[in-house]
């Protein structure tokens, strides 16, 4: 790519919009992650609480291949605006429950159910969204730069959601959080002109009468074409045995394990983030011509070794160092995966095969509410060297068995759908 390629991207005006308005979402969704965490924690003192609090805000995943159809039909803009619109009215119920002193764990949990329906589709609507507007050479600096916007959320949030818990209260942090879930609503919104969407939704709407129809043909789509069969799997692998341990159970081995506090676990989740914000930027500067599938599997391979190694660690400050390099080899892995799956999506569809790659994505409430039984049976060091080496294997295997998919060079969408029929 030329000089300056990685800045491409924000010559796209839908680009400059969607840009901060995924970065105001991801940070509001990791404050908001945070605090609830750890308040559930605090408030019941059980993890299988705290797993089941983690759990929920992932339970649209099996909805999620629908609501790609849906976005097929209507346009990608408008279900994303939707989405984020739902996500400021709970930010809204929850601060004034908070100010009104009747906030409670039970209700905390049942209003994650409410966001847990739309809130797993987010991130593959963004994809859909960035490949729609996006010419094909800029796709990768593209998304590398989107992965920005999880990542520094997740230093912003983690730091910011932390501090201000601690310092002003539940209620006015969730204050804080409801206006930046509008801000991003709006700007959402505004990503593609209201015309250039319409007649997109127009011209979506008459070609696809069936909606059941439509699913049906995602995933026969993704079941008879190899690559991306084998990219889903590894989206339900990576969701089900790395992701639990440096997400949802963060505020655990914060407590339990590291034994300090909202602080540090801040500083925790602040270390994934910072590892996987120089990935991402690393992936901004990668050419065409890299052959994305062999960086994926290579730096997973990786990713799993190095939280076996966290696993083992007892001081913050270890813990901090490991998962600094978990986050960059977690980058690495999944901003190849994504541009594969986008580059082996046609436009008609896009929305439903990011909705499959979506449903992957409920392994991992499964992998938490697992994992939530297990340490309390075996210990947290135990359960995440069993998982880190459970998924080292199924990386390896599904390596092997698509390896002529995988490991062949980048083709174009036209001639993946020309071989799955």
């Amino acid at each position: 790519m030329p000089a300056f390629g990685a800045l491409a991207p924000f010559r796209i005006r839908s680009y400059r919009f969607q840009w901060p308005a995924d970065l105001l979402t991801s940070w509001a969704f990791e404050m908001e992650t945070l605090i609830l965490g750890w308040y559930v924690l605090v408030e019941t003192g059980s993890v299988v609480m705290l797993t089941l609090f983690g759990a929920l805000l992932y339970g649209g995943t099996l909805i999620a291949p629908i609501v790609g159809v849906w976005s097929d039909r209507i346009g990608h803009r408008t279900m994303l605006s939707s989405m984020r619109a739902i996500y400021t009215l709970v930010a809204a119920t929850l601060t004034a429950l908070a100010f009104t002193g009747t906030l409670n764990p039970v209700i905390v949990v049942a209003l994650a159910a409410i966001t847990g329906l739309v809130r797993p589709s987010d991130m593959g609507l963004r994809g859909a969204l960035i490949a729609d507007t996006m010419p094909p050479a800029a796709l990768t600096p593209a998304m590398g730069i989107a992965r920005t916007t999880t990542d520094t959320a997740r230093i912003f949030g983690a730091l910011t959601g932390a501090g201000m818990f601690a310092a002003i209260g539940i209620g006015p942090s969730y204050a804080a959080i409801t206006a930046i879930y509008l801000l991003g609503a709006v700007l959402t919104w505004n990503a593609i002109a209201p015309k250039v969407a319409e007649e997109a939704a127009s011209e979506a709407a008459e070609l696809k009468p069936s909606p059941w129809s439509e699913l049906r043909e995602g995933v026969v789509l993704v079941w008879n074409t190899p690559r991306l069969l084998a990219i889903v799997w590894y989206a339900f692998l990576f969701n089900f045995a790395v992701f639990p341990l440096t997400n949802g159970l963060m505020p655990y081995a914060a407590k339990e394990i590291f034994h300090t506090d909202q602080t540090g676990l801040g500083y925790l989740i602040a270390s994934v983030a910072a590892g996987a914000f120089i990935g991402s930027i690393i992936m901004t500067r990668s050419g065409i011509r890299v052959e994305l599938a062999r960086i994926m599997i290579v730096a997973a391979v990786i990713w799993h070794l190095l939280v076996l190694v966290f696993a083992q660690t007892v001081t913050l400050w270890a813990g901090i160092v490991m998962l600094m390099l978990c986050g960059f080899a977690q980058s690495l892995t999944m901003v190849c995966h994504t541009v594969i799956l986008l580059s082996a999506s046609t436009p008609r569809y896009r929305g439903r095969i990011m909705g499959v790659r979506m449903l992957a994505i409920y392994s991992l409430p499964l992998g938490l509410l697992a994992a939530g039984l297990l340490i309390g049976w075996i210990g947290f060091s135990a359960t995440a060297s069993l998982y880190a080496l459970v998924g080292l294997a199924f990386t390896i295997l599904i390596a092997l068995r698509w390896r002529a998919s995988l490991w062949q060079a980048r083709t174009l969408p036209e001639e993946e759908h020309r071989h799955a029929a």
